[in-house]
């Protein structure tokens, strides 16, 4: 794809220079401020108290310290903060550091039952013409994830060389390791399919799209219940005259085919009009998209299809904060909570301190306190060890990989992308759309919407 952006020419020329700092930069803004005592000790949620920024949210003022951060009234600012933090063993510079294969995206084996985390932190340095859609899809990454990873990276023109950080390591859900668990806070799936007699555990997960708001995915325990492959797709009333009014008219029925937005594959659960499935616009896995269905990248739908059998439980939590154990070690996980989350995140917060002091079988001291604190308004989505935060940790053990997008010929135009992921997607109405298809029983059209033949 070529790159016909105006400023492309100047922000490849420094965001290459500035992608190093902008990572590391997110990490020392964190230990600093912990190191520094900015939180109110008795909130249970970090508010800034000092200057005019009072209780501005720590995102804002890691944005404004990313883009500052060729200021040198800045760096004067962070140098006192940094030098307070523990010393740490020298790390390699990401740039002199050997470019390995990438880990499996979506297939990780649980070395023991209490195994709670799982793949490894990676960076990857784009290429001209690569976007977070296209790294996104590439290493088993929805959009937003990527997004949230790399604050201040401009996600359609990373540049070339700019380091981009994938948040390839996961904690798992608190649930039962067993059938299908979808985390809607984290936009992900996780898969556990039964283990053969002596055989480790498998864990699988990808990425997903879930119900925008007003449209939310529901919660609680379900099953599949059936299953189909070239679906048709019943195109609701109201789509129907939307799309008149807009002069885009829709058919009733979309055919199996290119233009179906179910895609080739459908898991029909036993909530009344939602299924788990493809699209034909991948570029919205990963984001809030949907009417409340769960949607896929194609070549994940594909794979879970065959896998998943009628009658496999599937559990649908919202956790954007979590907490898991591997070697010894405790991690926190935090993602954005979503916009219409019931739960206050204070509630979440305070829930996460009781995890944590579980796991580690003591009391969470200030320090740690003041780490869960600082990683959950930060909201990387990637796991944080439970130790007071050195400037370079995350970057330390992240595993340096070879880029290993390949450029696509049919793939859509940056602009055809971007109008893709800015519009909502008015496609998929549960509780009114209905589709059929082959295999594991029909999936019929019926009064009361989506509804299984037997």
């Amino acid at each position: 794809m070529v790159n016909n952006h105006p400023d492309s020419i100047n922000a490849e020329n420094s965001s290459a220079n500035q992608g190093l700092d902008q990572i590391q930069m997110t990490t020392a803004a964190i230990s600093g401020l912990v190191s520094a005592g900015l939180f109110c000790e008795n909130a249970p949620f970090p508010a800034l108290t000092h200057g005019p920024i009072v209780n501005r949210k720590l995102p804002i003022l890691l944005s404004c310290l990313i883009g500052l951060q060729g200021c040198t009234a800045m760096q004067d600012f962070l140098s006192p903060l940094q030098t307070e933090a523990p010393p740490v063993a020298e790390v390699t510079p990401l740039e002199e550091r050997p470019r390995v294969e990438p880990q499996d995206p979506n297939i990780f084996v649980l070395a023991s039952p209490e195994q709670a985390v799982v793949g490894e932190p990676q960076l990857v340095f784009a290429s001209e013409e690569n976007t977070f859609s296209l790294l996104a899809r590439e290493y088993g990454l929805g959009y937003d994830e990527l997004v949230a990873a790399n604050p201040g990276v401009d996600p359609w023109l990373p540049g070339e060389g700019t380091p981009v950080l994938l948040p390839t390591q996961y904690v798992l859900p608190d649930v039962p390791r067993e059938g299908v668990v979808l985390n809607i806070a984290a936009k992900r799936l996780f898969y556990f399919p039964a283990a053969e007699d002596g055989e480790s555990q498998k864990v699988m997960t990808y990425p997903i799209g879930i119900g925008r708001v007003g449209w939310e995915t529901p919660l609680g325990h379900s099953a599949v219940v059936s299953k189909a492959t070239d679906p048709h797709w019943w195109v609701p009333a109201s789509v129907r005259e939307e799309h008149a009014e807009n002069g885009d008219p829709l058919p009733s029925v979309v055919p199996p085919g290119p233009d179906n937005p179910l895609g080739r594959h459908v898991l029909k659960l036993d909530i009344p009009g939602y299924l788990i499935h493809g699209t034909n616009q991948p570029y919205g896995v990963g984001m809030r998209v949907s009417h409340g269905c769960v949607r896929l990248y194609p070549e994940n739908i594909e794979v879970l299809y065959d896998l998943v059998g009628i009658g496999e439980p599937v559990v649908i939590v919202n956790e954007p904060y979590l907490v898991g154990k591997i070697n010894g070690e405790v991690y926190f996980e935090a993602h954005p909570p979503l916009e219409d989350d019931p739960i206050s995140r204070e509630t979440r917060l305070a829930d996460v301190l009781a995890l944590v002091e579980i796991g580690q079988g003591a009391a969470v001291t200030q320090a740690e306190l003041d780490l869960l604190k600082a990683t959950a308004a930060a909201a990387l989505g990637i796991p944080a060890r439970m130790t007071t935060l050195a400037d370079d940790e995350l970057t330390a053990r992240a595993r340096v990989v070879h880029n290993t997008v390949t450029p696509d010929p049919n793939m859509p135009t940056l602009a055809e992308v971007r109008e893709i992921l800015d519009a909502p997607l008015e496609q998929e109405e549960p509780g009114e759309a209905a589709v059929s298809g082959s295999n594991s029983g029909a999936l019929t059209e019926s009064e009361s919407g989506i509804s299984v033949d037997e």
